[in-house]
């Protein structure tokens, strides 16, 4: 599992977690605050009516019709009330009356209540004892939205205590109030938690960046590409790329030295040989013409030592570096042409056919450059029949500028493809096969790279012979 899937499905859990523990207690605080906003307005009713009720027996000795009038008109008028999102049709209020002995003397919606004893009710029990009375009733046990609330308020009369009065009201009618603010709460705890995944997901991907960046720059390096280190952010990440770097450049010259340790012994055994060969012989007394003969030997063997430990010095400078030390802005078709005329003065027999589709701009070091093309170049030559026609092409592809160059000469063989760019590889040159050091196209590769760009070589399809191409970064 990725650390992006980790760090998200924590969140996740966090996020589901903290919602379920969170939300149960706040939706049923914003039920009994709806509750308890529903009781205050009733208390405020019924200690009115109370007074009311109390004034009227004093001034008449019994209850007065016209309260039963009043709440008769009152459910019976039309009612069209828009409450934000409810619309209220009808007075969900009702009032009942009981004695001091607890019997019920008056009930506005429920007639058959009068006589019953409700003493043992604690809206009344509770208010005939001088405390606060009320009560939340279900008129059906087994249904939760039948609940009915009752706030009581004591009568007097003539300053003693006459009986209660109960205002009530159907808890239903609260209810749409209660689930749009539950459904409101709920819809943000979704937006809220989605928004805390997605925050969770943006969190992970900054800090999962840097280290795919590590990821991909180690991934490179073990199949042999030399990239530039990344840029890491805070502390520790930077001392983890920089220690990454390290380690690198460790086992690469642990490898690097015991590669050029073997195959530089392995190659400098036949011209060493050779030397050593034609100096004994040169010992003896020899006819000068062969005397002649061997000390050219020496000396071509000697060029060659000599030119091996100067490409190969080159190359480890080269193969040392992680960028360029002096990039500077290069037309790249001036340098070509400066090439090609060195190239047709070196090789009067090599017809050189040159074009160029576009002018393009690199930026790069102008040495390594010319190198690298000469390297190219001269493997044509080398591979090409004598009167053979070297093919150059520069243009542009994109942002790329792209360099092609074919020869004519016999193609790479399947068994070399692979080995073309292994560093001392090299194939014996057509009619005098002789071998090169091996290094130059190593150097072009490693010069290709330095620069963003890359290099192939692939026998042509047309005709028999090779096509290099150079590819390296333009600047639009």
């Amino acid at each position: 599992m990725s650390l992006t899937a980790r760090i998200l499905i924590g969140f996740a859990l966090v996020a589901l977690l903290g919602t379920y523990l969170v939300m149960g207690p706040i939706l049923e605080r914003v039920e009994r605050q709806y509750l308890e906003a529903a009781e205050e307005p009733m208390v405020d009713a019924a200690e009115i009516l109370a007074a009311w009720v109390g004034r009227e027996i004093e001034l008449t000795g019994s209850l007065p019709p016209s309260l039963g009038e009043a709440l008769r008109f009152a459910h019976a008028r039309p009612l069209q009330a828009q409450i934000y999102d409810l619309i209220k049709t009808e007075v969900a209020l009702g009032v009942y009356v009981a004695g001091a002995d607890g019997v019920v003397r008056f009930d506005s919606s429920q007639p058959e209540n009068v006589g019953r004893d409700f003493s043992n009710r604690p809206d009344v029990s509770l208010t005939l004892r001088g405390q606060y009375g009320a009560r939340s009733t279900r008129e059906n046990p087994a249904d939760d939205t039948s609940s009915v609330m009752y706030v009581a308020a004591p009568i007097f009369v003539h300053g003693h205590l006459w009986g209660a009065l109960s205002v009530y009201k159907a808890q239903r009618s609260m209810f749409a109030f209660i689930q749009g603010t539950s459904r409101r709460l709920e819809s943000l705890a979704i937006l809220a938690t989605a928004a805390f995944l997605l925050i969770g997901f943006l969190f992970s991907r900054w800090i999962n960046r840097p280290i795919e960046q590590l990821t991909r720059h180690a991934e490179a390096i073990s199949r042999g590409e030399r990239p530039l280190p990344p840029r890491m952010p805070g502390r520790h990440l930077k001392i983890l790329g920089q220690s990454l770097e390290e380690m690198r450049d460790a086992l690469e010259d642990r490898k690097y030295v015991e590669s050029y340790v073997q195959t530089l012994t392995h190659e400098m055994k036949s011209p060493v040989a050779a030397i050593r060969g034609a100096a004994e012989l040169l010992q003896e007394n020899l006819p000068p013409e062969q005397r002649q003969r061997f000390l050219t030997n020496i000396q071509r063997e000697t060029v060659r030592l000599q030119k091996w430990i100067e490409q190969l010095l080159a190359l480890a400078s080269l193969e040392k570096r992680k960028r360029l030390e002096n990039p500077a802005e290069l037309e790249f078709l001036s340098l070509m042409e400066r090439m090609l005329t060195r190239f047709r003065e070196q090789n009067p027999g090599s017809q050189f056919e040159f074009t160029a589709g576009a002018k393009g701009s690199i930026r790069g070091e102008e040495f390594l450059l010319e190198m690298a093309v000469a390297n190219l170049l001269q493997n044509a030559v080398d591979f090409s029949p004598p009167d053979g026609r070297i093919v150059v092409n520069l243009a542009k592809h994109g942002e790329e500028v792209r360099l092609r160059i074919s020869d004519e000469g016999p193609g790479i063989p399947d068994y070399a493809q692979s080995k073309i760019f292994t560093r001392f590889y090299s194939l014996p040159r057509p009619g005098t096969e002789v071998k090169s050091s091996g290094l130059g196209l190593c150097f072009v590769r490693e010069t290709a790279h330095l620069h963003g760009g890359w290099v192939s070589l692939v026998n042509r399809t047309d005709r028999s012979g090779v096509e290099a191409l150079l590819v390296l970064p333009g600047i639009s």
